[in-house]
């Protein structure tokens, strides 16, 4: 175990570093910690912000994983708006935007992910937002009066939930996407369809394989070019196309990098003073036997959790199945592990309703994922069922109980 003399630095602190010093401090650890982020608030979960804070900043819907006292409390030394510059591994120190230098007995790498961006002309207009942090969603809800021309750019869980708010809000909002289908990284094809059916009964124009070639306007962005030459008028503009991990850091520090900080189950890095937890981890995941990187609320919080335990001497190997959830409207979508390939899909429920679940099952009938709209209290069920074999015919009926098919 480790003693009052180390020293804990975490870089990032989002939702992965605040989870990580509240269980490093929960694990018994009376070090001294340092939590350091180019962000000026306090740790918080990011979910909301494309929902119910995005919907009403002024109702206070985004609060903090701890308040500012409980850092105070529990000797929680805060760096924020203060990004690490560098990492020097041999030496054991990060180095800070100010110019200051930390030295650490372990190190905690969980800076997330950088929000992509379009390399296009006239990306720099003013009113041409991403939304990542807390003063991304001030921003874009600032922009959303009623009537207000929102233009969205991707289709996957961000841009969507941010189109089923803008729209509530009384604002015109068109989702452009490039692919064949909305939600086509995460969702089932029939997940995708419900979803899209319920933004264009709301007022949403969907429009598909569509591609930006460049926006237009005079300091402000007034139109989205598209590849074939349209114009779409807009008043503001909110770009969805994914992340890509923040790698630079641990680059720069001679880590194992490919897609992602590469860690194993532990969190550990190639370096065994040095830690990593959250979107910017490709780490191997012993419930699914391979490496995967996730971009997950569950993720975030699970493996910084591990990873902190472990910093002070535990063993907690990270293995979780991988879920994600999206909240659009009235409809609530949860996928649940990422199979590479599956035989069959089983359908349990009405997608009419829609309150429906699909199982993916492998050839020999192992469910290897799920995916639900709507399924209530028994997600929970399914998504323990991933590895079991239970009857196709068990799962379709739904006065079967999911919960009894557990093996």
């Amino acid at each position: 175990m480790m003693s009052e003399e180390d020293r804990f630095v975490v870089i990032g602190a989002g939702h992965a570093g605040g989870r990580a010093v509240e269980a490093m401090r929960g694990a018994g650890f009376r070090g001294s910690i340092a939590l350091v982020g180019a962000e000026r608030h306090l740790p918080m979960e990011r979910p909301p912000l494309s929902k119910r804070y995005l919907e009403q900043p002024e109702a206070g819907n985004a609060p903090p994983i701890r308040p500012r006292e409980w850092y105070q409390d529990n000797n929680v030394r805060l760096l924020f708006a203060n990004a690490a510059t560098a990492v020097d591994a041999a030496a054991r120190r990060v180095v800070l935007a100010n110019g200051e230098t930390l030295g650490y007995t372990r190190l905690l790498l969980a800076m997330g992910g950088r929000v992509r961006r379009l390399p296009v002309p006239g990306a720099s207009l003013a009113n041409i937002h991403t939304l990542r942090s807390i003063d991304d969603a001030d921003r874009i809800a600032a922009g959303l009066a009623k009537g207000a021309r929102l233009v969205i750019v991707g289709g996957g869980f961000i841009g969507l939930e941010a189109a089923a708010v803008a729209s509530g809000r009384g604002a015109r909002v068109i989702v452009l996407e490039a692919t064949e289908r909305l939600m086509s990284r995460t969702a089932l094809s029939e997940v995708s369809a419900i979803v899209r059916a319920r933004h264009e009964k709301a007022g949403v124009g969907v429009r598909l394989r569509q591609s930006v070639a460049a926006f237009e306007g005079q300091g402000s962005v007034s139109g989205v070019v598209l590849a074939d030459g349209e114009v779409i008028a807009c008043d503001l503009v909110i770009i969805g196309v994914g992340i890509y991990p923040d790698t630079a850091l641990a680059e720069a520090a001679g880590l194992a990098v490919d897609n992602g900080i590469v860690v194993d189950e532990y969190a550990r890095t190639s370096h065994p003073d040095i830690y990593a937890a959250g979107d910017v981890t490709n780490h191997f995941n012993p419930m699914l036997g391979r490496r995967v990187r996730q971009e997950s609320w569950q993720n975030a919080q699970n493996q910084a959790i591990s990873a902190a335990r472990n910093m002070c001497g535990h063993e907690q190997a990270h293995a979780d199945i991988p879920w994600s959830w999206s909240e659009q409207f009235d409809l609530i979508t949860e996928c649940a592990g990422t199979p590479q390939r599956w035989a069959r899909l089983v359908t349990r429920g009405d997608p009419a309703l829609p309150a429906v679940t699909y199982f993916q099952l492998s050839e020999e009938g192992i469910v290897v994922g799920v995916q639900s709209v709507n399924g209530g209290r028994e997600m929970k069920a399914a998504r323990r069922l991933i590895g079991c074999a239970p009857p196709a015919s068990a799962l379709v009926d739904i006065s079967v109980r999911l919960r009894s098919l557990q093996t």
